[in-house]
């Protein structure tokens, strides 16, 4: 089944998803959101192990600016929907019944990176990049940080959300986040193989082992999401968050506001 920017495809019993926006290097749209929630719902009563990749040279370049462009004079109920996409976007992944697999294509960046390592298990190419980048254009990668300090502890969750830095593919494996570094010619098949052997074990079992650990975090998981939520939408509010996006898209350095409180009244 092909939508209009996601590919989804059956192979050997595994559901291959492959977002298919690479001449904006698979920036995530409401459509492209929309795709990837009635994939992960539709799939989810007989829930077959899910591969998630990229077309092109990008696995996922984040949020599309010129979508959140377009958002910036919604009205907070619009905003509310949008951030709640997202964030149902990302707990469908996370709360998968079966096991998924994320093949790091290229790039994963802002909530790219959130795709690629809300995955269970995640292979890379030597040549990705990761990157909460979000405070680089005035925004709050809250909905990431929500799942990120689970992964990473909270000392190394501060440091690269606050630095919005960009990482090679050596240090997310040093720090968890991925698990194989593998060649590009070679990814999508090893991607085959990990779902291979994972198919010689009982589907039930690795479901209930999934949920063992659901279970112990998602009440508290929830309750991060509403803060995140509420966090976003906040932060769309504040001038830099116009200012940021304004500035990447004319690619001119942005003029934050001196005082951290300011907002539009």
């Amino acid at each position: 089944m092909t939508g209009k920017t996601l590919l989804r495809e059956e192979k050997n019993g595994v559901l291959v998803l492959t977002l298919n926006r690479p001449e904006r290097r698979n920036a995530l749209t409401p459509e492209l959101c929309a795709e990837l929630i009635d994939a992960l719902e539709t799939a989810r009563e007989d829930a077959p192990i899910v591969t998630l990749t990229g077309s092109g040279a990008a696995f996922c370049a984040g949020l599309d600016l010129t979508a959140l462009e377009a958002l910036s004079a919604a009205t907070p109920v619009e905003q509310q929907k949008d951030a709640g996409q997202i964030a149902r976007l990302f707990r469908l992944l996370y709360t998968f019944p079966a096991p998924t697999i994320a093949a790091v294509n290229g790039a994963a960046i802002a909530g790219g990176t959130g795709l690629a390592t809300l995955c269970d298990f995640t292979l890379a190419v030597p040549e990705a990049k990761f990157g909460y980048t979000e405070v680089r254009i005035g925004f709050v990668p809250a909905l990431v940080s929500a799942y990120l300090e689970m992964q990473t502890g909270a000392k190394q969750a501060k440091r690269l959300l606050i630095a919005g830095s960009l990482f090679d593919t050596a240090q997310a494996k040093s720090l968890g986040l991925v698990d194989e570094i593998v060649a590009p010619e070679k990814l999508m098949e090893r991607a085959a193989q990990l779902a291979g052997e994972l198919q010689k074990n009982s589907p039930a079992a690795m479901r209930l082992t999934k949920q063992l650990f659901l279970e112990e975090t998602i009440p508290e998981l929830d309750r991060r999401i509403a803060l995140a939520l509420a966090a976003n939408v906040e932060a769309r509010k504040h001038p830099d968050f116009h200012e940021g996006i304004t500035a990447f898209l004319e690619k001119r350095k942005p003029a934050w506001s001196k005082s951290a409180k300011q907002a539009e009244k």
